[in-house]
Protein backbone atom coordinates (compact mmCIF):
# COMPACT_ATOMS: atom_id res chain seq x y z
CA UNK A 1 0.00 0.00 0.00
CA UNK A 2 1.43 3.37 -0.99
CA UNK A 3 1.54 6.22 1.48
CA UNK A 4 -0.86 8.11 -0.79
CA UNK A 5 -3.51 5.47 -0.06
CA UNK A 6 -3.29 6.16 3.68
CA UNK A 7 -5.66 9.15 3.63
CA UNK A 8 -8.41 8.69 6.18
CA UNK A 9 -6.56 5.98 8.09
CA UNK A 10 -5.69 6.57 11.76
CA UNK A 11 -2.21 7.94 12.36
CA UNK A 12 -1.00 4.84 14.17
CA UNK A 13 -2.30 2.50 11.47
CA UNK A 14 -0.60 4.64 8.81
CA UNK A 15 2.68 4.51 10.71
CA UNK A 16 2.52 0.73 11.03
CA UNK A 17 1.70 0.30 7.35
CA UNK A 18 4.62 2.50 6.36
CA UNK A 19 6.96 0.59 8.67
CA UNK A 20 5.98 -2.65 6.93
CA UNK A 21 6.83 -1.10 3.54
CA UNK A 22 10.21 -0.05 4.84
CA UNK A 23 10.85 -3.47 6.38
CA UNK A 24 9.95 -5.20 3.11
CA UNK A 25 12.41 -2.92 1.32
CA UNK A 26 15.23 -4.00 3.66
CA UNK A 27 15.57 -0.68 5.49
CA UNK A 28 17.50 -1.19 8.73
CA UNK A 29 15.27 0.81 11.09
CA UNK A 30 11.76 0.62 9.58
CA UNK A 31 9.80 1.41 12.74
CA UNK A 32 11.92 4.40 13.70
CA UNK A 33 12.03 5.80 10.17
CA UNK A 34 8.26 5.48 9.77
CA UNK A 35 7.64 7.20 13.09
CA UNK A 36 10.00 10.06 12.25
CA UNK A 37 8.47 10.67 8.83
CA UNK A 38 4.88 10.50 10.04
CA UNK A 39 5.74 12.77 12.96
CA UNK A 40 7.43 15.24 10.61
CA UNK A 41 4.43 15.42 8.30
CA UNK A 42 2.04 15.90 11.21
CA UNK A 43 4.32 18.24 13.16
CA UNK A 44 4.19 15.97 16.19
CA UNK A 45 6.79 14.53 18.53
CA UNK A 46 6.46 11.02 19.98
CA UNK A 47 4.15 12.14 22.77
CA UNK A 48 1.96 14.03 20.31
CA UNK A 49 1.75 11.03 18.01
CA UNK A 50 0.62 8.80 20.86
CA UNK A 51 -2.03 11.32 21.83
CA UNK A 52 -3.17 11.61 18.19
CA UNK A 53 -2.97 7.93 17.30
CA UNK A 54 -6.62 7.78 16.25
CA UNK A 55 -6.64 10.98 14.21
CA UNK A 56 -7.10 10.20 10.50
CA UNK A 57 -4.57 11.45 7.98
CA UNK A 58 -5.81 14.11 5.60
CA UNK A 59 -5.35 13.71 1.85
CA UNK A 60 -2.65 16.40 1.87
CA UNK A 61 -0.76 14.70 4.71
CA UNK A 62 -1.02 11.39 2.90
CA UNK A 63 0.43 12.87 -0.30
CA UNK A 64 3.27 14.57 1.56
CA UNK A 65 4.06 11.31 3.33
CA UNK A 66 4.09 9.56 -0.04
CA UNK A 67 6.76 11.95 -1.33
CA UNK A 68 8.95 11.58 1.76
CA UNK A 69 8.60 7.80 1.96
CA UNK A 70 9.54 7.57 -1.72
CA UNK A 71 12.77 9.41 -0.97
CA UNK A 72 13.51 7.04 1.90
CA UNK A 73 12.81 3.98 -0.24
CA UNK A 74 15.25 5.39 -2.81
CA UNK A 75 18.01 5.34 -0.18
CA UNK A 76 17.98 8.89 1.14
CA UNK A 77 18.61 8.92 4.91
CA UNK A 78 15.81 10.14 7.14
CA UNK A 79 18.12 12.82 8.55
CA UNK A 80 18.58 14.28 5.05
CA UNK A 81 14.84 14.18 4.45
CA UNK A 82 14.12 15.96 7.74
CA UNK A 83 17.07 18.33 7.36
CA UNK A 84 18.44 17.69 10.82
CA UNK A 85 20.07 15.08 13.04
CA UNK A 86 20.46 14.81 16.80
CA UNK A 87 24.03 14.50 18.10
CA UNK A 88 25.00 14.42 21.78
CA UNK A 89 21.37 15.33 22.48
CA UNK A 90 21.64 18.48 20.35
CA UNK A 91 19.47 19.05 17.25
CA UNK A 92 21.75 19.98 14.33
CA UNK A 93 20.68 21.26 10.92
CA UNK A 94 22.29 19.61 7.90
CA UNK A 95 23.26 20.80 4.44
CA UNK A 96 24.49 18.98 1.31
CA UNK A 97 28.07 19.95 2.26
CA UNK A 98 27.97 18.34 5.70
CA UNK A 99 28.14 14.76 6.88
CA UNK A 100 25.22 13.39 8.84
CA UNK A 101 26.62 13.24 12.41
CA UNK A 102 26.78 9.64 13.59
CA UNK A 103 26.69 8.07 17.05
CA UNK A 104 30.23 6.69 16.57
CA UNK A 105 31.55 10.25 16.55
CA UNK A 106 30.26 10.79 20.08
CA UNK A 107 33.22 8.61 21.09
CA UNK A 108 35.48 11.51 20.05
CA UNK A 109 33.57 13.84 22.36
CA UNK A 110 33.85 11.35 25.23
CA UNK A 111 37.62 10.92 24.90
CA UNK A 112 38.15 14.66 24.38
CA UNK A 113 36.33 15.44 27.62
CA UNK A 114 38.35 12.79 29.46
CA UNK A 115 41.67 14.12 28.19
CA UNK A 116 40.76 17.74 28.77
CA UNK A 117 39.76 17.00 32.35
CA UNK A 118 43.07 15.16 32.86
CA UNK A 119 44.98 18.29 31.79
CA UNK A 120 46.30 20.87 34.25
CA UNK A 121 43.37 22.91 35.54
CA UNK A 122 42.35 25.74 33.24
CA UNK A 123 39.33 27.99 33.68
CA UNK A 124 38.58 28.71 30.02
CA UNK A 125 39.83 25.95 27.71
CA UNK A 126 40.17 26.78 24.02
CA UNK A 127 39.14 24.21 21.41
CA UNK A 128 39.75 23.86 17.67
CA UNK A 129 37.56 21.56 15.56
CA UNK A 130 39.25 20.87 12.22
CA UNK A 131 36.80 20.07 9.42
CA UNK A 132 33.85 21.00 11.59
CA UNK A 133 30.97 20.25 9.16
CA UNK A 134 27.76 20.82 11.11
CA UNK A 135 29.83 21.87 14.11
CA UNK A 136 28.77 18.67 15.88
CA UNK A 137 31.91 17.89 17.88
CA UNK A 138 32.70 21.50 18.81
CA UNK A 139 29.13 22.32 19.84
CA UNK A 140 28.82 19.13 21.87
CA UNK A 141 32.01 20.04 23.75
CA UNK A 142 30.89 23.62 24.34
CA UNK A 143 27.56 22.34 25.67
CA UNK A 144 29.49 20.35 28.29
CA UNK A 145 32.10 23.00 29.08
CA UNK A 146 30.38 26.31 29.91
CA UNK A 147 33.66 28.24 30.22
CA UNK A 148 35.18 26.94 26.98
CA UNK A 149 35.47 28.75 23.66
CA UNK A 150 36.13 27.22 20.27
CA UNK A 151 36.90 27.67 16.61
CA UNK A 152 35.65 25.39 13.85
CA UNK A 153 37.30 25.29 10.44
CA UNK A 154 36.13 23.89 7.13
CA UNK A 155 36.98 24.21 3.43
CA UNK A 156 33.27 24.45 2.61
CA UNK A 157 31.68 27.88 3.00
CA UNK A 158 28.25 26.23 2.98
CA UNK A 159 29.23 23.91 5.83
CA UNK A 160 30.49 26.88 7.84
CA UNK A 161 27.15 28.60 7.34
CA UNK A 162 25.39 25.50 8.65
CA UNK A 163 27.68 25.27 11.68
CA UNK A 164 27.22 28.98 12.42
CA UNK A 165 23.43 28.60 12.29
CA UNK A 166 23.60 25.56 14.57
CA UNK A 167 25.69 27.46 17.11
CA UNK A 168 23.18 30.30 17.09
CA UNK A 169 20.20 27.97 17.45
CA UNK A 170 21.82 26.27 20.44
CA UNK A 171 22.71 29.55 22.14
CA UNK A 172 26.45 28.94 21.69
CA UNK A 173 27.24 31.63 19.10
CA UNK A 174 29.13 33.84 21.59
CA UNK A 175 31.58 31.03 22.32
CA UNK A 176 31.99 29.54 18.82
CA UNK A 177 33.65 31.08 15.80
CA UNK A 178 34.06 29.52 12.36
CA UNK A 179 36.87 30.07 9.87
CA UNK A 180 37.23 29.11 6.21
CA UNK A 181 40.48 27.15 5.80
CA UNK A 182 41.90 23.65 5.30
CA UNK A 183 42.10 22.04 8.73
CA UNK A 184 44.38 24.30 10.87
CA UNK A 185 46.15 26.14 8.06
CA UNK A 186 44.82 29.55 9.17
CA UNK A 187 45.06 28.97 12.93
CA UNK A 188 47.87 30.03 15.24
CA UNK A 189 46.69 28.87 18.67
CA UNK A 190 47.59 27.95 21.23
CA UNK A 191 44.70 25.58 21.92
CA UNK A 192 44.08 23.28 24.86
CA UNK A 193 42.22 20.77 22.72
CA UNK A 194 42.12 19.98 19.01
CA UNK A 195 39.49 17.58 17.64
CA UNK A 196 38.68 16.32 14.18
CA UNK A 197 36.57 13.83 12.26
CA UNK A 198 38.46 13.94 8.95
CA UNK A 199 37.82 11.99 5.73
CA UNK A 200 39.17 8.48 6.34
CA UNK A 201 37.44 6.12 3.92
CA UNK A 202 39.85 4.49 1.50
CA UNK A 203 39.10 5.67 -2.03
CA UNK A 204 38.63 2.10 -3.24
CA UNK A 205 36.07 1.38 -0.50
CA UNK A 206 33.69 4.25 -1.23
CA UNK A 207 31.76 2.33 -3.88
CA UNK A 208 30.95 -0.34 -1.28
CA UNK A 209 29.45 2.05 1.27
CA UNK A 210 25.72 2.01 1.98
CA UNK A 211 23.73 4.08 -0.51
CA UNK A 212 22.69 6.39 2.35
CA UNK A 213 26.36 7.38 2.69
CA UNK A 214 27.91 7.17 -0.77
CA UNK A 215 25.04 8.88 -2.57
CA UNK A 216 24.18 11.54 0.01
CA UNK A 217 27.23 12.48 2.09
CA UNK A 218 29.72 14.87 0.43
CA UNK A 219 32.54 12.91 -1.22
CA UNK A 220 35.26 15.26 0.01
CA UNK A 221 34.18 14.53 3.60
CA UNK A 222 34.55 10.78 3.01
CA UNK A 223 37.53 10.20 0.71
CA UNK A 224 40.73 9.76 2.70
CA UNK A 225 42.92 8.72 -0.21
CA UNK A 226 44.35 5.35 -1.15
CA UNK A 227 45.00 4.23 2.44
CA UNK A 228 42.48 6.52 4.14
CA UNK A 229 45.19 8.46 5.97
CA UNK A 230 45.79 11.48 3.71
CA UNK A 231 43.95 13.92 5.98
CA UNK A 232 45.80 12.76 9.10
CA UNK A 233 49.15 13.40 7.42
CA UNK A 234 48.10 17.02 7.06
CA UNK A 235 46.17 17.75 10.22
CA UNK A 236 48.28 15.96 12.84
CA UNK A 237 51.45 18.08 12.27
CA UNK A 238 49.22 21.17 12.13
CA UNK A 239 47.61 20.20 15.43
CA UNK A 240 51.00 19.67 17.03
CA UNK A 241 51.93 23.21 15.96
CA UNK A 242 48.86 24.93 17.46
CA UNK A 243 48.52 22.91 20.68
CA UNK A 244 49.83 24.42 23.88
CA UNK A 245 52.13 22.21 26.02
CA UNK A 246 50.06 19.42 27.60
CA UNK A 247 47.27 20.12 25.10
CA UNK A 248 45.33 17.18 23.67
CA UNK A 249 44.48 16.02 20.15
CA UNK A 250 41.57 13.62 19.54
CA UNK A 251 40.60 12.35 16.08
CA UNK A 252 38.08 9.89 14.76
CA UNK A 253 39.54 6.80 13.08
CA UNK A 254 38.29 4.21 10.64
CA UNK A 255 38.49 0.48 11.16
CA UNK A 256 42.08 -0.80 11.58
CA UNK A 257 43.55 2.71 11.36
CA UNK A 258 44.26 3.50 15.03
CA UNK A 259 47.80 2.10 15.13
CA UNK A 260 48.84 3.96 11.98
CA UNK A 261 47.33 7.19 13.27
CA UNK A 262 49.21 6.80 16.54
CA UNK A 263 52.39 6.40 14.49
CA UNK A 264 51.70 9.70 12.74
CA UNK A 265 51.09 11.34 16.11
CA UNK A 266 54.39 10.05 17.47
CA UNK A 267 56.21 11.27 14.35
CA UNK A 268 54.74 14.74 14.95
CA UNK A 269 56.15 14.80 18.49
CA UNK A 270 52.94 13.91 20.30
CA UNK A 271 52.53 11.19 22.91
CA UNK A 272 49.60 8.87 22.10
CA UNK A 273 46.97 8.35 24.78
CA UNK A 274 47.06 5.09 26.72
CA UNK A 275 44.59 3.47 24.35
CA UNK A 276 42.02 4.48 21.71
CA UNK A 277 38.39 4.63 22.80
CA UNK A 278 36.18 2.01 21.15
CA UNK A 279 32.70 2.67 19.80
CA UNK A 280 29.69 0.48 20.61
CA UNK A 281 30.78 -1.94 17.88
CA UNK A 282 34.16 -2.45 19.54
CA UNK A 283 36.10 -0.55 16.84
CA UNK A 284 38.88 1.74 18.15
CA UNK A 285 37.15 4.95 17.06
CA UNK A 286 38.70 7.86 18.96
CA UNK A 287 42.49 8.20 18.98
CA UNK A 288 44.13 10.69 21.29
CA UNK A 289 47.56 12.16 21.93
CA UNK A 290 49.09 14.89 24.07
CA UNK A 291 51.73 17.51 23.38
CA UNK A 292 54.56 17.18 25.83
CA UNK A 293 55.47 20.08 28.15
Amino acid sequence: MSAAALAGRPTDAARRALAKRFESAGIDSPELDARLLVGHVLGLDLTGMIASSDRPLTADESMRLDVLSGRRLAGEPVARILGQKEFWGLPLALSPETLVPRPDTETVVELALEMLRESPAKNSPSIADLGTGTGAILLALLSELPDATGIGTDISVEALGTATANAAHLGLALRANFIHCDFASALTGPFDLVVSNPPYIRTGDIANLAVEVRAHDPLKALDGGADGLDAYRILIPQAARILRPCGALVVEAGKEQAVQIEGLMTAAGLMPHASPKADLGGIPRAVGARKMP
